[in-house]
């Protein structure tokens, strides 16, 4: 019994005589635990893309951001990330909160490597990780069900430029994202917000 492939995959499968590539595929890449190599490779990386769904089925795919090693390793089949400020509407986490089988795509575009990681998720107190996370609304931890790579053949070849100035770091003072001091947002942030501040303006020259 495949843990891996259901009726609707091997449909498809045996569609294109792929069946016995998949099975052995399985067989060498898949496995239930993040392995040393894997958790290396996790523990570099500044984004990923998360898939959800909600209760109904509805899926949805956003892109998660950070420092490296903000998604951390805890053990062999345990990831945690933090949620940062955003724009609010908490899709993905409100999809986790009713429907807990979440996906997690890690790309390395310099080195055209990639990593699925496929759990369960559960939203926790932003303080109940240590060391805690900088301006963390709260915490998800992710218990591990399925690890493979992909073939990487497809993945462009990136390089980056900088990371981004958004990110949350310890005794940095994070910017305001402009979008935030729109006239169309402003009114409607969250009390609290230090968008809702007046923006600070530049000294004159020579002062």
């Amino acid at each position: 019994m495949s843990k891996l492939f259901g009726a609707s995959h091997r449909r498809l499968q045996r569609q294109f005589d792929t069946e016995r590539l998949a099975d052995r595929i399985e067989q060498r890449l898949f496995r239930e635990r993040l392995t040393s190599e894997d958790q290396e490779f996790i523990g570099r990386m500044y984004m990923f893309f998360l898939a959800t769904a909600d209760s109904a089925g509805h899926p949805n795919c956003s892109y998660k951001g950070g420092d490296p090693g903000f998604v951390r390793v805890l053990d062999e089949q345990t990831l945690v990330f933090p949620n940062y400020d955003g724009n609010g509407m908490y899709v993905s986490m409100g999809n986790a909160s009713e429907n807990a089988h979440v996906g997690l795509l890690f790309i390395d575009f310099e080195n055209q490597k990639r990593l699925r990681v496929n759990g369960i998720a559960h939203i926790a107190p932003a303080d109940s990780i240590q060391p805690p996370y900088p301006e963390a609304q709260f915490i998800v931890r992710i218990t591990v069900r399925q690890v493979f790579p992909n073939c990487p053949r497809y993945i462009h070849k990136m390089q980056l430029l900088e990371r981004s100035k958004f990110v949350p770091r310890a005794s940095v003072s994070t910017p305001v994202p402009p979008w935030k001091r729109m006239e169309w947002a402003r009114d409607a942030l969250p009390q609290g917000d230090p968008a809702r501040l007046p923006e600070p303006q530049e000294p004159p020259n020579g002062t």
